[in-house]
């Protein structure tokens, strides 16, 4: 079965950076998309960044210029760069898998990690 562990999650001061990694397996014929999510306690999932099989990228507006998504399919690992960091960053991070297309909306993954807890302070 498909499965997502993500890491690197940390606590870190304003106008820092951090890199949180996932790590995927078990992906067979392939993923089409893959993607960072994040949810603070009451609120709902929303994306962050996603990355299509032909490397194309997409980012949310509140983290576009300050956030890179990437992936190593030689090491079967997902990452994401943050700089600049804001307090309002601070969230439970979630790496995700999409079979087709791609998209910023968490509704429409189709795989998820447990998550990695960034706090921005």
């Amino acid at each position: 079965h498909v499965q997502l562990v993500e890491s690197g999650g940390g606590s870190v001061q304003a106008g820092g950076s951090l890199t949180v990694s996932c790590a995927y397996s078990n992906f067979g014929t392939g993923m089409r998309c893959m993607g960072w999510f994040r949810q603070v306690p009451g609120k709902g999932r929303e994306g962050v960044a996603v990355v299509y099989s032909d490397g194309s990228t997409g980012y949310a507006d509140a983290v576009n210029g300050r956030f890179t998504i990437s992936k190593d399919s030689a090491k079967n690992t997902l990452y994401l760069q943050m700089i600049s960091l804001k307090p309002e960053d601070t969230a439970m991070y979630y790496c995700a898998a999409k079979a087709w297309g791609c998209s910023l909306r968490a509704a429409r993954q189709d795989y998820w990690g447990q998550g990695t807890q960034v706090t921005v302070s």
